[in-house]
């Protein structure tokens, strides 16, 4: 029938096209018996092999750079005076022999868990935490003890701690990672920046490093800070400075009035499995009442733990990508619960415009930061209303550059971002300087 004679006519094409194709392949493979073929496929065959040349050396050369920096000591840096002076950082090592050498081999340290290995596995003393993260409430207690504020921070580090190590010096620092340590902490004690998951209330408010109210008043802020900052002192009641390193990238704080009840009892209560190398820690009663506020957090990935904590989620991920968001909501709630907001104070006119100094600096300060990497959402999603207030709050930002040397004009003409690129040029930010591969914003166009 009908069918029938549909399925002839398809099997009839298709052995039509394959004959075509067959017979395509069998012209070029008698053209290239001939003397010209034969140019031709020598020639093809020289362009090919010295491309490949050519792109196999660029990445012999590129493999042989990186392996120079990643063959580095990871503490021990090479850096460079203003003078020009080229030195060698080693106050890390400095400070974790310190530790080893300066003090009771039952010390217990607290820091930020990323230096916890090094602190373990250098100096030989117990970390309050570490690269093992797993437990994200207990990462939230040093959060809140680092970012609350000096009583409440000292209220907890004395029933866990005999030592505090903090790292500072600018760059990658305890206080640059601070905001970040703040959300964890109101995670999980949700009372920490009360009305805000993204907790804007933490932080930095302009580019000259003023710091917040709650940020001014932290545990962190009052050691990163002691007696370098006008007015910065940390109460001699609580705290002795014991150690700064050569160019001070650390400063380790003896803490006074520690628990010794606290003490007593976490070392009368561990409890350990039969080979005597696990042993999960507990507690002490001492931080009971801060204890007694926290929520357990259901991460995305918890599967299994049948909790969820999705309107938290949700919020906190809206927050981050709507900045203006956050701060209306944190502002409503405050005034619901008749309160005043913490919120990072902004600007109600536009700041001043910036010297010719600094924009140079600013633009020639390479790294990657949560500045950078907002501006990049901001510039990719065509967030041109939320890219307009920023800059008139911060014109500086428009001269924000990471680390790979690209800043919002590379982003503006990669995202094909028009209306970026024009607020942009109206700043005077220029088009045609290159980036840590040699490639200008107008290049990336071409890509």
């Amino acid at each position: 029938g009908k069918s029938k004679k549909k399925k002839d006519k398809k099997s009839t094409s298709s052995k039509d096209s394959f004959a075509g194709v067959t017979a395509i392949c069998g012209g070029f493979a008698e053209a290239s018996k001939s003397t010209e073929g034969k140019v031709i496929k020598t020639v093809t065959a020289i362009v090919m092999l010295g491309s490949l040349y050519m792109q196999g050396n660029a990445f012999k050369d590129y493999s042989w750079q990186l392996s120079a920096s990643l063959s580095n000591p990871s503490i021990m840096l090479k850096g460079q005076l203003r003078d020009g002076t080229v030195i060698k950082v080693d106050d890390y090592r400095e400070a974790y022999w310190w530790l080893r050498d300066n003090t009771p081999d039952n010390a217990r340290v607290m820091a930020w868990w990323d230096y916890g290995y090094q602190i373990t596995g250098i100096a030989n003393r117990t970390t309050i935490a570490d690269g093992n993260t797993w437990n994200h409430e207990h990462i939230a207690l040093l959060g809140k003890a680092l970012t609350g504020s000096v009583e409440e921070g000292y209220s907890i580090a004395r029933h866990l701690a005999d030592y505090v190590l903090i790292w500072g010096g600018g760059g990658g620092d305890d206080l640059a990672k601070s905001p970040h340590l703040a959300r964890i902490a109101n995670s999980v004690y949700r009372d920490h920046c009360p009305g805000d998951v993204t907790c804007r209330a933490f932080g930095f408010v302009d580019r000259q490093g003023t710091p917040s109210k709650m940020m001014e008043n932290s545990f962190l802020y009052t050691l990163h800070s002691h007696k370098l900052k006008a007015g910065v002192v940390a109460d001699p009641d609580k705290f002795k400075e014991v150690f700064r390193s050569k160019y001070g990238k650390v400063r380790i704080y003896k803490l006074l009035g520690v628990s010794r009840q606290s003490r007593s009892w976490v070392e009368n209560n561990r409890e350990c499995d039969a080979g005597g190398w696990f042993c999960p820690g507990k507690y002490p009663p001492g931080l009971k009442e801060i204890l007694d506020k926290k929520k357990d957090f259901a991460q995305l990935e918890d599967f299994n733990r049948g909790a969820s904590d999705e309107d938290y989620q949700k919020e906190y991920f809206e927050n981050l990508n709507n900045p203006n968001l956050a701060r209306k909501r944190a502002q409503q709630k405050a005034n619901d619960e008749g309160r005043e907001t913490n919120e990072v104070p902004q600007p109600s006119v536009e700041a001043k415009a910036l010297s010719d100094e600094e924009k140079i600096q600013i633009y020639s300060t390479w790294e990657n930061t949560e500045d950078t990497t907002l501006m990049w959402k901001l510039v990719t999603s065509d967030a041109i209303e939320d890219l307009e207030q920023w800059l008139k709050i911060d014109p500086g930002a428009a001269w924000l550059r990471s680390a790979d040397g690209r800043g919002p004009m590379w982003w503006a003409f990669e995202s094909k971002n028009q209306d970026a690129v024009t607020l942009l040029m109206k700043l005077g930010v220029p088009h045609t300087d290159k980036d840590k591969n040699g490639l200008s914003p107008v290049d990336l166009l071409k890509e």
